[in-house]
């Protein structure tokens, strides 16, 4: 008589059924799957039989079951990373995941992108845009103002300040006068065109004139010497009388010559005389 064989949990009888053997044990297929197989760490089904099983460090999968958490992707003969909660990625998921986020559309940067970097922060080349324009700076020049950046063209029209005369944006260089802005070739002589930036000049009724030019067109002449009185160098102070205009130091006694700027003095046949001299007349 032959010698049983019998399932060792169950004790059904094995000859002519299909069995599996575990550890030098025979058992039948129902209490392998209730006592023996391992449990799919993805499912949490028990791995039969007659299922293809996969493992790594001590973790199971059903070969079905042994996907990409990320894009579903099976990963049977495939690369893959194990990674937080025991979830498996492939490995272009992997790389999406580690790889630094653009700051515009929040995707991944992966290698062979173009991109910009700032301060910490990088963006895909063609999401590096300016904030008033949309255009794609890329790799052009810039303006940051706070969490915004800003093309030349409209960092000019919206930050720039306007040239007192042109009424344009003043990107580069410049002056002031009288808290007003203006370009350098914009403050000119308004009779020679000389640009006036750094360099002695008079203002006229909203006009500007280099000194040789005020001298010739504009300035007074001395009643006295007929010089042009500038108001430069010597002499800066003026005497006026009756229309008429004296350097300070050219108004004086047509007899005696002494100064009368700030003095008495009389006026005697168009002529101008300290008080003392017409009483020698």
């Amino acid at each position: 008589m032959s010698e049983r064989f019998d399932c060792h949990y169950c004790r059904d009888p094995l000859q002519g059924k299909k069995y599996v053997q575990k550890e030098g044990r025979h058992c039948c297929v129902k209490c392998f799957e209730k006592f023996c197989a391992n449990t799919c760490t993805e499912c949490k089904k028990p791995i039969g039989a007659d299922s293809k099983e996969l493992h790594f460090k001590n973790r199971y999968w059903h070969d079905n079951c042994f996907r990409c958490f990320k894009c579903y992707t099976s990963l049977v003969n495939e690369p893959f990373m194990l990674r937080e909660n025991n979830k498996v990625w492939c490995s272009n998921c992997t790389a999406a995941e580690d790889a630094p986020r653009c700051k515009g559309c929040f995707k991944p940067i992966i290698a062979g992108d173009q991109n910009v970097e700032y301060k910490k922060m990088v963006w895909h080349k063609d999401c590096f845009t300016c904030s008033q324009c949309k255009q794609v700076i890329g790799s052009g020049s810039f303006f940051p103002k706070g969490d915004e950046f800003y093309c030349v063209s409209c960092h000019e029209h919206k930050f720039a300040k306007t040239c007192a005369k042109c009424k344009n944006p003043i990107t580069s260089g410049g002056l002031t006068y009288q808290e007003q802005p203006w370009h350098s070739e914009c403050f000119i002589c308004s009779n020679c065109k000389k640009q006036l930036g750094g360099k002695r000049f008079t203002a006229v009724e909203d006009q500007f004139y280099c000194v040789e030019c005020y001298k010739e067109c504009v300035a007074k002449k001395c009643a006295g010497c007929k010089n042009p009185i500038t108001g430069f160098g010597r002499g800066t102070s003026v005497v006026n009388y009756e229309d008429e205009s004296w350097h300070d130091y050219c108004f004086k006694c047509t007899k005696c010559a002494r100064g009368l700027a700030n003095k008495r003095f009389v006026c005697h046949n168009g002529k101008i005389y300290c008080a003392e001299c017409p009483k020698r007349l």
